[in-house]
């Protein structure tokens, strides 16, 4: 019995790598040009699941840059956007908690693939794919909790150079005592507002806080 087990578990497991190496990972993306401050180089990629190359694949959680591992939040009447199927669950149940609650969850950015970090190759473009890119990263409220630089403390020297202002008194603003932060930490995610350096981005979570 115990052998007809095992091979039945064998039989099984090679199953499901066969099917996953037959697997196609889907993708449309870009690179960040730093000399055009623009995206450039839009392209759609289709391979095997089997030809993941590691830049491909995010090192800490395994989540892929291909479409197919990523699942729609469904919160209230926000428009839908994608993360990772390893976070999805817990993030759809106590997300959607907090909306029924009435608390102002206004806007959800998840996945989009792009390379918008690292280092800069000789056309001026990034090189690596950014958390996003993974579904491991999610924008919560962009036009009230703008991301800024020359930013180690906030202040009014701290330049706007990506979504709306933030101030701690705004409805949808977020800080460090908010539900919402509190929330996102307990599940795994850092918030992009506490994060050291010149840059503060204040609508971001992500495992790195990057």
């Amino acid at each position: 019995m115990k052998t007809i087990s095992l091979l039945i578990f064998f039989i099984s497991s090679t199953i499901s790598q066969i099917l996953l190496a037959e697997r196609f990972c889907t993708y449309t993306t870009y690179k960040w040009n730093t000399l055009e401050r623009k995206a450039v180089d839009f392209k759609q990629v289709k391979h095997l699941y089997s030809q993941l190359k590691e830049y491909e694949i995010d090192k800490v959680t395994g989540c892929t840059v291909c479409q197919e591992d990523q699942i729609e939040l469904k919160i209230g009447t926000l428009k839908l956007t994608k993360i990772c199927h390893i976070f999805s669950r817990e993030l759809q149940q106590q997300l959607s908690k907090l909306y029924s609650q009435g608390l102002p969850i206004l806007k959800l950015v998840g996945y989009r693939v792009g390379m918008t970090k690292g280092e800069i190759d000789s056309f001026g473009n990034r090189s690596q794919f950014s958390n996003h890119s993974f579904g491991i990263a999610l924008d919560i409220n962009d036009e009230q909790n703008g991301l800024y630089d020359q930013c180690i403390h906030f202040n009014q020297q701290c330049r706007l150079i990506k979504g709306g202002e933030w101030n701690a008194d705004q409805i949808g603003s977020l800080s460090a005592d908010s539900e919402t932060v509190q929330l996102m930490k307990q599940l795994g995610f850092k918030w992009g507002g506490e994060i050291q350096g010149k840059q503060k981005d204040f609508m971001h979570f992500s495992p790195t806080g990057y």
